[in-house]
């Protein structure tokens, strides 16, 4: 049976590719304090679907390239809000901002006293 593996998604900008982070807490055998390792792979996302940030569900599959041994089964989580720009917004007219006075500093000089 294929390992599954859920992750993060940390970059989308490969054609048909993505990379995860998997996250694990582990324990040292002899000083029993716990610590995190961050593990990357690399999965084949046929339709371009994932995005940064997005949690998801990759299966391991036969070689795709060098470094891809995983495929994107399934999006658990949708991750953050992205910003679209609508036609809606562009509709609505801007308040100009007010330009800051400069004033200059008046100088001393030893002629004006």
């Amino acid at each position: 049976m294929a390992r599954t593996i859920t992750g993060l998604v940390v970059s989308d900008k490969g054609d048909k590719t993505i990379v995860i982070n998997v996250v694990t807490r582990k324990t040292h055998p002899l000083y029993k304090k716990q610590y995190t390792v961050n593990t990357k792979y690399m999965a084949h996302d046929e339709k371009n679907e994932a995005k940064v940030g997005d949690m998801v569900i990759v299966s391991e599959t036969r070689p795709i390239s060098r470094r891809k041994r995983f495929i994107l089964t399934k999006i658990a989580e949708r991750g953050g809000v992205r910003f679209e720009e609508s036609d809606a917004t562009a509709d609505i007219p801007q308040e100009p901002k007010e330009e800051l006075k400069k004033e200059t500093p008046k100088v001393k000089t030893k002629e004006s006293k």
